[in-house]
């Protein structure tokens, strides 16, 4: 199970539930065959994950460089640096809380320069900041948090969100 000393959580539901796992494979078994017939040829996994995550189906193909593409990804992970700038946007926008489910890493902050306790010690204080600010947008907004020395976002989100 998670540490709850290195995880927080909001009211707002982030887990990985059945709903949204079969609301995601019914929507793949929908959108693929679909962009398959516009394209007309077997489709590469990248395509199937992204035609899998379309908005919608146009009768065009993708490869043109002309079309905007809209997607609506299952569930969003942000890692500290970038993440900042993303939590600015969402407060910008004026939004009450994310509509997907999401969770913020505190990792890349992290230096491993000398060893771990002293690296996590130097980017504590270093980042003390940045990490109080992505807690608090977090529990403000519905995310998760996972604070710095929970893990790597990737083996987090793999470990802990991730589904066939």
């Amino acid at each position: 199970m998670l540490n709850s000393g290195n995880h927080s959580t909001s009211s707002v539901q982030i887990e990985t539930t059945k709903e949204l796992v079969s609301n995601v494979y019914k929507k793949l078994e929908e959108n693929i065959p679909k962009y398959k017939k516009v394209v007309g040829r077997p489709l590469t996994l990248t395509e199937k994950i992204l035609s899998g995550h379309l908005v919608e189906i146009e009768n065009k193909n993708l490869d043109e460089g002309k079309n905007y593409v809209f997607l609506r990804p299952d569930r969003v992970a942000l890692q500290d640096v970038t993440g900042q700038m993303v939590m600015l946007q969402f407060m910008s926008a004026e939004l009450k809380q994310t509509s997907l489910p999401t969770t913020i890493h505190c990792d890349h902050l992290i230096r491993a320069k000398v060893e771990g306790e002293t690296d996590m010690r130097v980017s504590l204080d270093e980042n003390s900041e940045v990490f109080k600010f992505l807690e608090s947008a977090a529990s403000k907004y519905g995310c998760g948090f996972w604070k710095p020395g929970a893990g790597i976002i990737h083996q987090v989100v793999l470990e802990n969100y991730a589904f066939p």
